[in-house]
């Protein structure tokens, strides 16, 4: 999985950025970013095309590479899954679309639903720049808790889109997206206990509808986890010289702390379910002690470094990774 912009988007990007005041856009980053820690959406916050210029610059890069993780377990979970059609619930500027093209190659149709004129043109002059089915995006410009039906497709996606309805909506619209979707559905949040919550929700939901939970969960019980401990998950992504002015900071790199649900229908064949990782391991000379999510729920598992092979195996694994079997 590569969490870098592809070239492509890179390329577009910069165009659109070409005669623009880097200055100005980052003066305008700060605000729309107090926007939205003051609890605005985007239909307030991203009012005009520098609007979602700025938003992108900032935050394209990162949503992509949350999307491509994702992504990534979703074809380790569904190896023979090949979606034909995208629908991308809430879009913004299109991160999500590109991260699911670069995956699956053999997209053949794309659906952009948002609200926003903003995001969409700018989804547009990045598209243009893409592989065919974003060249050609079927666009609906609609608020994503309309009460009606979305286009069906085989993968349907909303990354940072649930976050911005209203709690009694969030319900409501989940389980439309699951109506539209023939395949699989992927729910991506901030990586904060209100990301996880939401998606806990969205889980319960999901399995009261018959569908099958493929990750991060290997089972389908409650989760068991408990406050203060939530389920998410990092990835890291290198920061371009743009990037790093509008954001101040000088690290070339970030870490996108996410959190996300992949769910399917159950025709899709799916791999086996895994235990996972939910802290980095306890080490000592003896070996590591792993804290695990398993099928039975929490478990806690030592891998002594007598067990050579076992050790070898585990003894690069973190905080999010699958945990290997015997």
């Amino acid at each position: 999985m590569n969490a870098e912009l592809p070239p492509a988007l890179r390329d577009a990007l910069a165009e659109a950025l070409e005669g623009v005041s880097r200055k100005a856009l980052a003066e305008r980053a700060r605000r729309i970013s107090e926007r939205y820690r003051a609890g605005g959406g985007s239909a307030a916050v991203i009012r005009e095309p520098d609007d979602a210029l700025a938003y992108a610059l900032v935050r394209l890069p990162a949503t992509y590479a949350a999307c491509a993780a994702v992504f990534a377990e979703a074809q380790r979970m569904t190896p023979g899954f090949s979606p034909a059609r995208l629908l991308d619930a809430g879009s913004g500027p299109g991160a999500a679309s590109w991260a699911a093209a670069q995956a699956w190659p053999g997209l053949e149709t794309v659906t952009w639903v948002d609200a926003s004129a903003p995001f969409l043109g700018l989804a547009g002059r990045l598209g243009r720049h893409g592989p065919a089915p974003l060249r050609r995006p079927d666009v609906v410009a609609a608020d994503l808790a309309a009460d009606r039906p979305w286009p069906e497709a085989d993968l349907v996606v909303a990354s940072y889109a649930v976050a911005e309805l209203p709690d009694l909506q969030q319900g409501p619209v989940v389980r439309r997206l699951w109506a539209a979707c023939r395949g699989v559905l992927a729910l991506i949040e901030p990586g904060t206990p209100a990301g996880y919550a939401r998606l806990m929700a969205a889980r319960e939901a999901l399995i009261a509808e018959g569908a099958e939970i493929l990750a991060p969960c290997p089972h389908a019980q409650p989760c068991p986890l408990e406050s203060p401990d939530w389920c998410h998950f990092s990835v890291r992504l290198p920061r371009s010289r743009d990037h790093r002015l509008v954001k101040t900071g000088e690290t070339p790199f970030e870490d996108e702390k996410f959190a996300y649900l992949i769910a399917a229908r159950p025709g899709i064949a799916a791999a086996m379910r895994q235990p996972r990782v939910l802290a980095h391991p306890q080490g000592g000379k003896g070996g590591a002690v792993f804290k695990l999510c398993g099928p039975q729920g929490l478990e806690s598992r030592a891998v002594p470094r007598r067990n050579k092979a076992g050790f070898a195996r585990t003894r690069r694994l973190g905080w999010g990774d699958v945990f290997p079997g015997e």
